[in-house]
């Protein structure tokens, strides 16, 4: 049985070879496999000149110091740590924090979680666009708000918010701003210096690196209070044992996206367009999110009069979905659809295409005519 079509890339990506060859030899003992906070003895100098290659590499990607860069689990630890270091830290200085109806569940949690425990959190509803203007955030400043969180790439959506303008505005206004650029790095251009990010979540395993290693941003001069105390790794900030391997892998992963960026952005945005402009004639599709200011991988396409389970079951042959992959084993319509304005039904008839690396034209085209197909003999079949 031939394996699907893989057009689900915003859910995870499959690691680039390179990068699972550079993991692998961190791992046995011919390899370099020790604690990189084991300082005396030449193993333990061997895995933490390694850890600090990775942290310079990841740290170039999106221009920050290295000293900036903290190791985690991956973006929803990076977020949890970013939005609750910050709340406990400066709860002196206010309580109030804002973010968007459609982030990521890694974000929205943490400020629920929040909520429970005294803080107050403003939810901006986005655009139609499903984008967050700098209006808006300045329209719900405080003078006790503390934190702006809002993520840099819409997950189910791909459209990009105005990350250095909201910066900007924070900077002026002496709040705290974090990204969450988990669907951004590696995929975009990302400059932490010149957006005016104080925090920014990143996770391996969205651009070819493993899963289970991500880092959060903290720009020089920002406290935030540890979530997970034991060590006092990375200055305190994250303590646990480094995994040198993820570590390593996440670095390469890093080096080869910020090497092949130009051409992979001019080529995902290619296939993008081939497969709306093979989709977009069929009757009663609409495009949802932006046409243009959207990340070059990701399409979001509603089909009207089809039930959303039935296509998605007509598209055996292709691994797509019907929204972000944390809340795909629940029934209920998309969150994010439903705040930019799309019914329950509507929602639920939407599939989120997303490309990558290793997408082709040929993949595209058969794409392209498997949802042709299925989308007229579902609406044969309810005629």
């Amino acid at each position: 049985m031939m394996n699907p079509i893989y057009l689900d890339y915003a859910a995870t990506t499959p690691m680039d070879p390179d990068v699972a060859q550079k993991m692998a030899a961190c791992l046995t003992l011919e390899g370099n496999f020790a604690n990189p906070a084991s300082r005396s003895h030449r193993y333990g100098w061997m895995a933490e000149e390694a850890v600090e290659s990775a942290r310079a590499q990841m740290a170039k990607i999106i221009n920050a110091d290295v000293r900036e860069i903290v190791w985690t689990s991956g973006a929803t630890e990076a977020n949890n740590l970013a939005i609750k270091g910050v709340a406990q830290q400066h709860s002196t200085k206010g309580k109030h924090i804002i973010t968007s109806v459609i982030e990521h569940k890694a974000v929205l949690d943490p400020c629920q979680y929040l909520q429970e425990q005294g803080f107050e959190v403003t939810y901006l509803a986005p655009q139609s666009d499903g984008t967050v203007s700098a209006q808006q955030v300045k329209a719900a400043l405080r003078p006790d708000t503390i934190l702006v969180s809002l993520m840099y790439v819409n997950n189910e959506l791909g459209s990009i918010n105005p990350v250095q303008e909201i910066g900007e505005l924070c900077r002026d206004n002496d709040v705290l701003f974090h990204v969450d650029a988990a669907q951004a790095v590696g995929k975009i251009s990302v400059d932490v210096q010149a957006h005016n990010i104080d925090l920014l979540s990143v996770s391996g395993h969205k651009f070819y690196g493993p899963k289970g290693i991500g880092i959060l941003y903290v720009k020089r001069g920002v406290k935030i209070a540890a979530q997970i105390h034991g060590g006092g790794h990375e200055r305190g900030m994250r303590s646990g044992t480094l995994a040198t391997h993820q570590i390593v892998g996440l670095g390469e992963a890093a080096h080869m996206a910020q090497q092949l960026l130009p051409q992979e952005e001019a080529r995902l945005r290619a296939l993008r367009e081939q497969l709306w402009t093979g989709l977009q004639d069929i009757e009663g599709v609409t495009l949802n999110g932006s046409a243009q200011n959207s990340v070059p991988g990701i399409l979001n396409i509603s089909f009207t009069g089809v039930d959303g389970e039935s296509l998605l079951l007509s598209l055996a042959d292709l691994a797509v979905s019907s929204g972000s992959a944390c809340n795909s084993a629940t029934m209920a319509p998309s969150y994010v659809l439903k705040a930019i304005g799309l019914n329950d039904e509507l929602a639920h008839a939407s599939i989120r295409f997303s490309m990558g690396r290793f997408s082709t034209i040929e993949e595209l085209n058969q794409a392209v005519g498997s949802v042709n197909t299925a989308v007229k003999r579902l609406r044969g079949m309810a005629a």
